[in-house]
């Protein structure tokens, strides 16, 4: 008798995001990108070792997990996940998506890259850096413009790095309703990966400026 094996489907819980990504799209997007910026904030404080600020007049289980850096700026971060990171790129996308719909040629799929780096990339850019300013206690408009201005074309030329090559991958390999995982995948990775990376060079200025001071002390 010969075995018959049987092909395995995709996960449930990959089956039941997919759904609720096609019956409410928007509202999936939202949650999921509040999550993972949250998520990002955490782990991007605890892999960098950053020091946490634990509240001592706070009760044990708000002192438990600001210790672990689930605080006020991770769920600031939620929110702009869920307010201004979804709910723009939903938009940007569908936009784009709807533009090249039922194109499939080599022009049509580079044209989609130049289209996705040259006007998704910097509106998206902008918005983060802008929501960054004031999440960071930017409390004026020229705070929040002198932010973006300092840190646009730093953050815009990775996006033109990682973005072509991530939407290549997708246009290739990737179904286009898994798209939405695919590309929060990527997001979470790299944004977690920065997040640590500029709270080390954070750490490694402060701990400079400290040892500059003191030996300026000694003199």
């Amino acid at each position: 008798m010969s075995a018959v094996s049987a092909t395995k489907g995709p996960h449930p819980l990959l089956v039941k995001y997919l759904t609720q990504l096609a019956t409410n799209p928007l509202r999936t997007k939202a949650i999921t990108t509040a999550s993972l910026c949250f998520l990002q904030e955490v782990l991007g404080s605890n892999l960098s070792g950053s020091p946490a600020k634990v509240s001592k007049d706070s009760s044990g289980v708000v002192r438990s997990l600001e210790s672990v850096h689930v605080n006020a700026k991770a769920v600031k971060m939620a929110i702009y996940g869920f307010l201004v990171s979804a709910p723009l790129s939903h938009f940007l996308v569908g936009l784009l998506q709807k533009a090249f719909i039922g194109k499939t040629s080599t022009g049509a799929k580079v044209a989609q890259i130049v289209a996705n780096s040259l006007l998704v990339s910097p509106i998206q850019t902008s918005a983060y850096l802008a929501s960054m300013a004031v999440i960071n206690g930017a409390t004026s408009l020229d705070e929040v413009i002198k932010t973006v201005k300092a840190g646009f074309f730093s953050v815009i030329r990775i996006s033109w790095v990682v973005s072509p090559l991530s939407l290549t991958i997708a246009q290739k390999f990737i179904p286009v309703e898994l798209w939405v995982p695919f590309f929060n995948a990527i997001q979470f990775v790299l944004g977690t990966y920065f997040n640590m990376r500029v709270k080390q060079m954070r750490i490694a200025a402060l701990k400079k400026e400290k040892l500059d001071r003191e030996k300026q002390e000694r003199k």
